[in-house]
């Protein structure tokens, strides 16, 4: 990987007030290394400068570190390449982390990454649907889904599969309203904690995440 990518990871975590340590980092640029490699045979990903790999995957995972609390495992579903999951139990050593996502050539590399990284992260060739124990996951104290649904149909699916106390995230836009959001968080059994808005720094981009609990 190159300098650009270097520095729009570091750049692009001190906006928001992240860090990492010089191990997690080195592990984040194999990691993008390796997404890439295998990405010329099986097409994990359409963004492929190095600058904006760092920015719109490694950071925008990263930044759930900002809510991720004291949580000590997270369900990634529909996890693609691996994403938040991987950057997360890369940044927190000991987080227990599962990706859950339907194509199995994303789950191989998903595996592949794991073993050679060294991370507790599992990956599962599944569908989630909402039964849990039927496709063989456990539950979790923090389940987010990045790109799987709009919040409408994620916060009914994710709910399903919380541990007592834990936590669901939708990652939105900013454009998002509370009081949309809150509204589908009652019909689902569930309470809207906080929204926690930034923007990428180096593309502007604006992001939000949103964190429920169980009512």
């Amino acid at each position: 990987m190159n300098r650009a990518f270097r520095e729009a990871l570091e750049a692009g975590l001190a906006a928001l007030g992240l860090a990492v340590d010089a191990g997690a980092a080195e592990r984040l640029e194999r990691y993008a290394d390796l997404l890439l490699k295998w990405n010329r045979k099986v097409g994990l990903t359409a963004v492929t400068d190095p600058a904006e790999l760092a920015e719109k995957h490694l950071v925008d995972s990263l930044a759930l570190l900002r809510i991720l609390g004291t949580a000590r495992s997270v369900l990634d579903v529909g996890s693609g390449a691996g994403l938040p999951g991987i950057p997360l139990a890369i940044a927190r050593p000991g987080l227990r982390v599962t990706c859950v996502e339907a194509a199995s050539r994303k789950v191989a590399f998903v595996k592949a990454v794991a073993a050679e990284l060294d991370l507790d992260v599992r990956g599962v060739a599944v569908r989630a649907q909402g039964h849990p124990e039927r496709e063989g996951l456990e539950p979790a104290e923090l389940v987010v889904s990045r790109a799987l649904a709009e919040p409408a149909a994620w916060l009914p699916l994710g709910c399903r599969y919380l541990a007592p106390g834990g936590h669901l995230v939708a990652m939105l836009g900013r454009e998002s309203e509370e009081s949309a959001l809150g509204a589908l968080a009652r019909a689902s059994g569930l309470a809207l904690v906080r929204i926690d808005r930034f923007a990428l720094a180096r593309s502007g981009a604006a992001r939000a995440n949103a964190l429920f609990r169980a009512a």
